[in-house]
């Protein structure tokens, strides 16, 4: 089998992915030290991420969690989120995660804690979810799809890796099958999350897709509202 986490972190791009892998005070360390700049788009668009979403929606989204850290921190954001609603906390006001915060993450929201209900790295369904997402409005033509492919020949992936990859470019979105890799409520935010993440809520076919995703993951809708808290308002 394949590297599934070094997989998500060429997915990601070069550093914000890394941290998010990383637990207790090296966390901390190398996140405090590349400091909010640090989690610029720029990593989000120098991996595969970034070809998936298009320039265009790129351009728009950067101004919220891609240009925070993306998907690299969905463990930390998924965890802040969840923390919030457990305390009660009214999702409008409820503080947004930092830096600061991402080397105390609980160990079950990191993507290679647990295996997925199905029994794949979890970090594989953490992909499939936001490339399922990112197709979610359709865009992916004939064309884009030719030049995704030719970023991952150049990615220097192993042969499997990039038999996963072009398969779920390839494949059509399936909400039952992203859900159903929830192994827990940890898993199920994190694949909200980032699904989240990589989707344009002023449309109205990604906003269909994303409201199915968390019917089908069975999330309450208090916890759902910190979850988009966590992705509308970081800095």
């Amino acid at each position: 089998m394949f590297d599934a986490n070094k997989l998500l972190q060429q997915f990601l791009g070069p550093s914000a992915s890394n941290s998010v892998l990383q637990t207790g005070s090296a966390a901390k360390q190398q996140l405090g030290s590349m400091g909010l700049g640090g989690f610029g788009g720029g990593a989000v668009a120098g991996g595969l991420l970034g070809m998936v979403l298009g320039g265009k929606k790129m351009k728009k989204m950067s101004k919220g969690v891609l240009g925070y850290g993306g998907a690299a921190a969905a463990g930390a954001l998924a965890y802040k989120a969840y923390t919030n609603w457990q305390q009660g906390k009214a999702a409008a006001t409820a503080p947004v995660a930092s830096p600061a915060d991402f080397g105390q993450v609980e160990r079950s929201f990191l993507p290679e804690a647990n295996a997925a209900a199905n029994g794949q790295p979890f970090p594989l369904a953490l992909i499939q979810a936001m490339i399922g997402a990112a197709k979610a409005d359709g865009h992916i033509d004939a064309v884009e799809q030719r030049a995704l492919f030719e970023k991952v020949e150049q990615m220097g992936l192993d042969a499997e890796s990039k038999a996963f990859v072009f398969d779920a470019i390839n494949r059509p979105a399936d909400i039952a099958t992203i859900a159903a890799s929830a192994r827990g409520i940890e898993q199920a935010t994190e694949l909200y999350l980032v699904s989240r993440m990589a989707i344009d809520v002023d449309e109205p076919s990604e906003r269909a897709y994303l409201e199915a995703l968390s019917h089908r993951l069975n999330l309450p809708a208090e916890l759902i509202a910190h979850l988009d808290r966590q992705v509308e308002a970081a800095p």
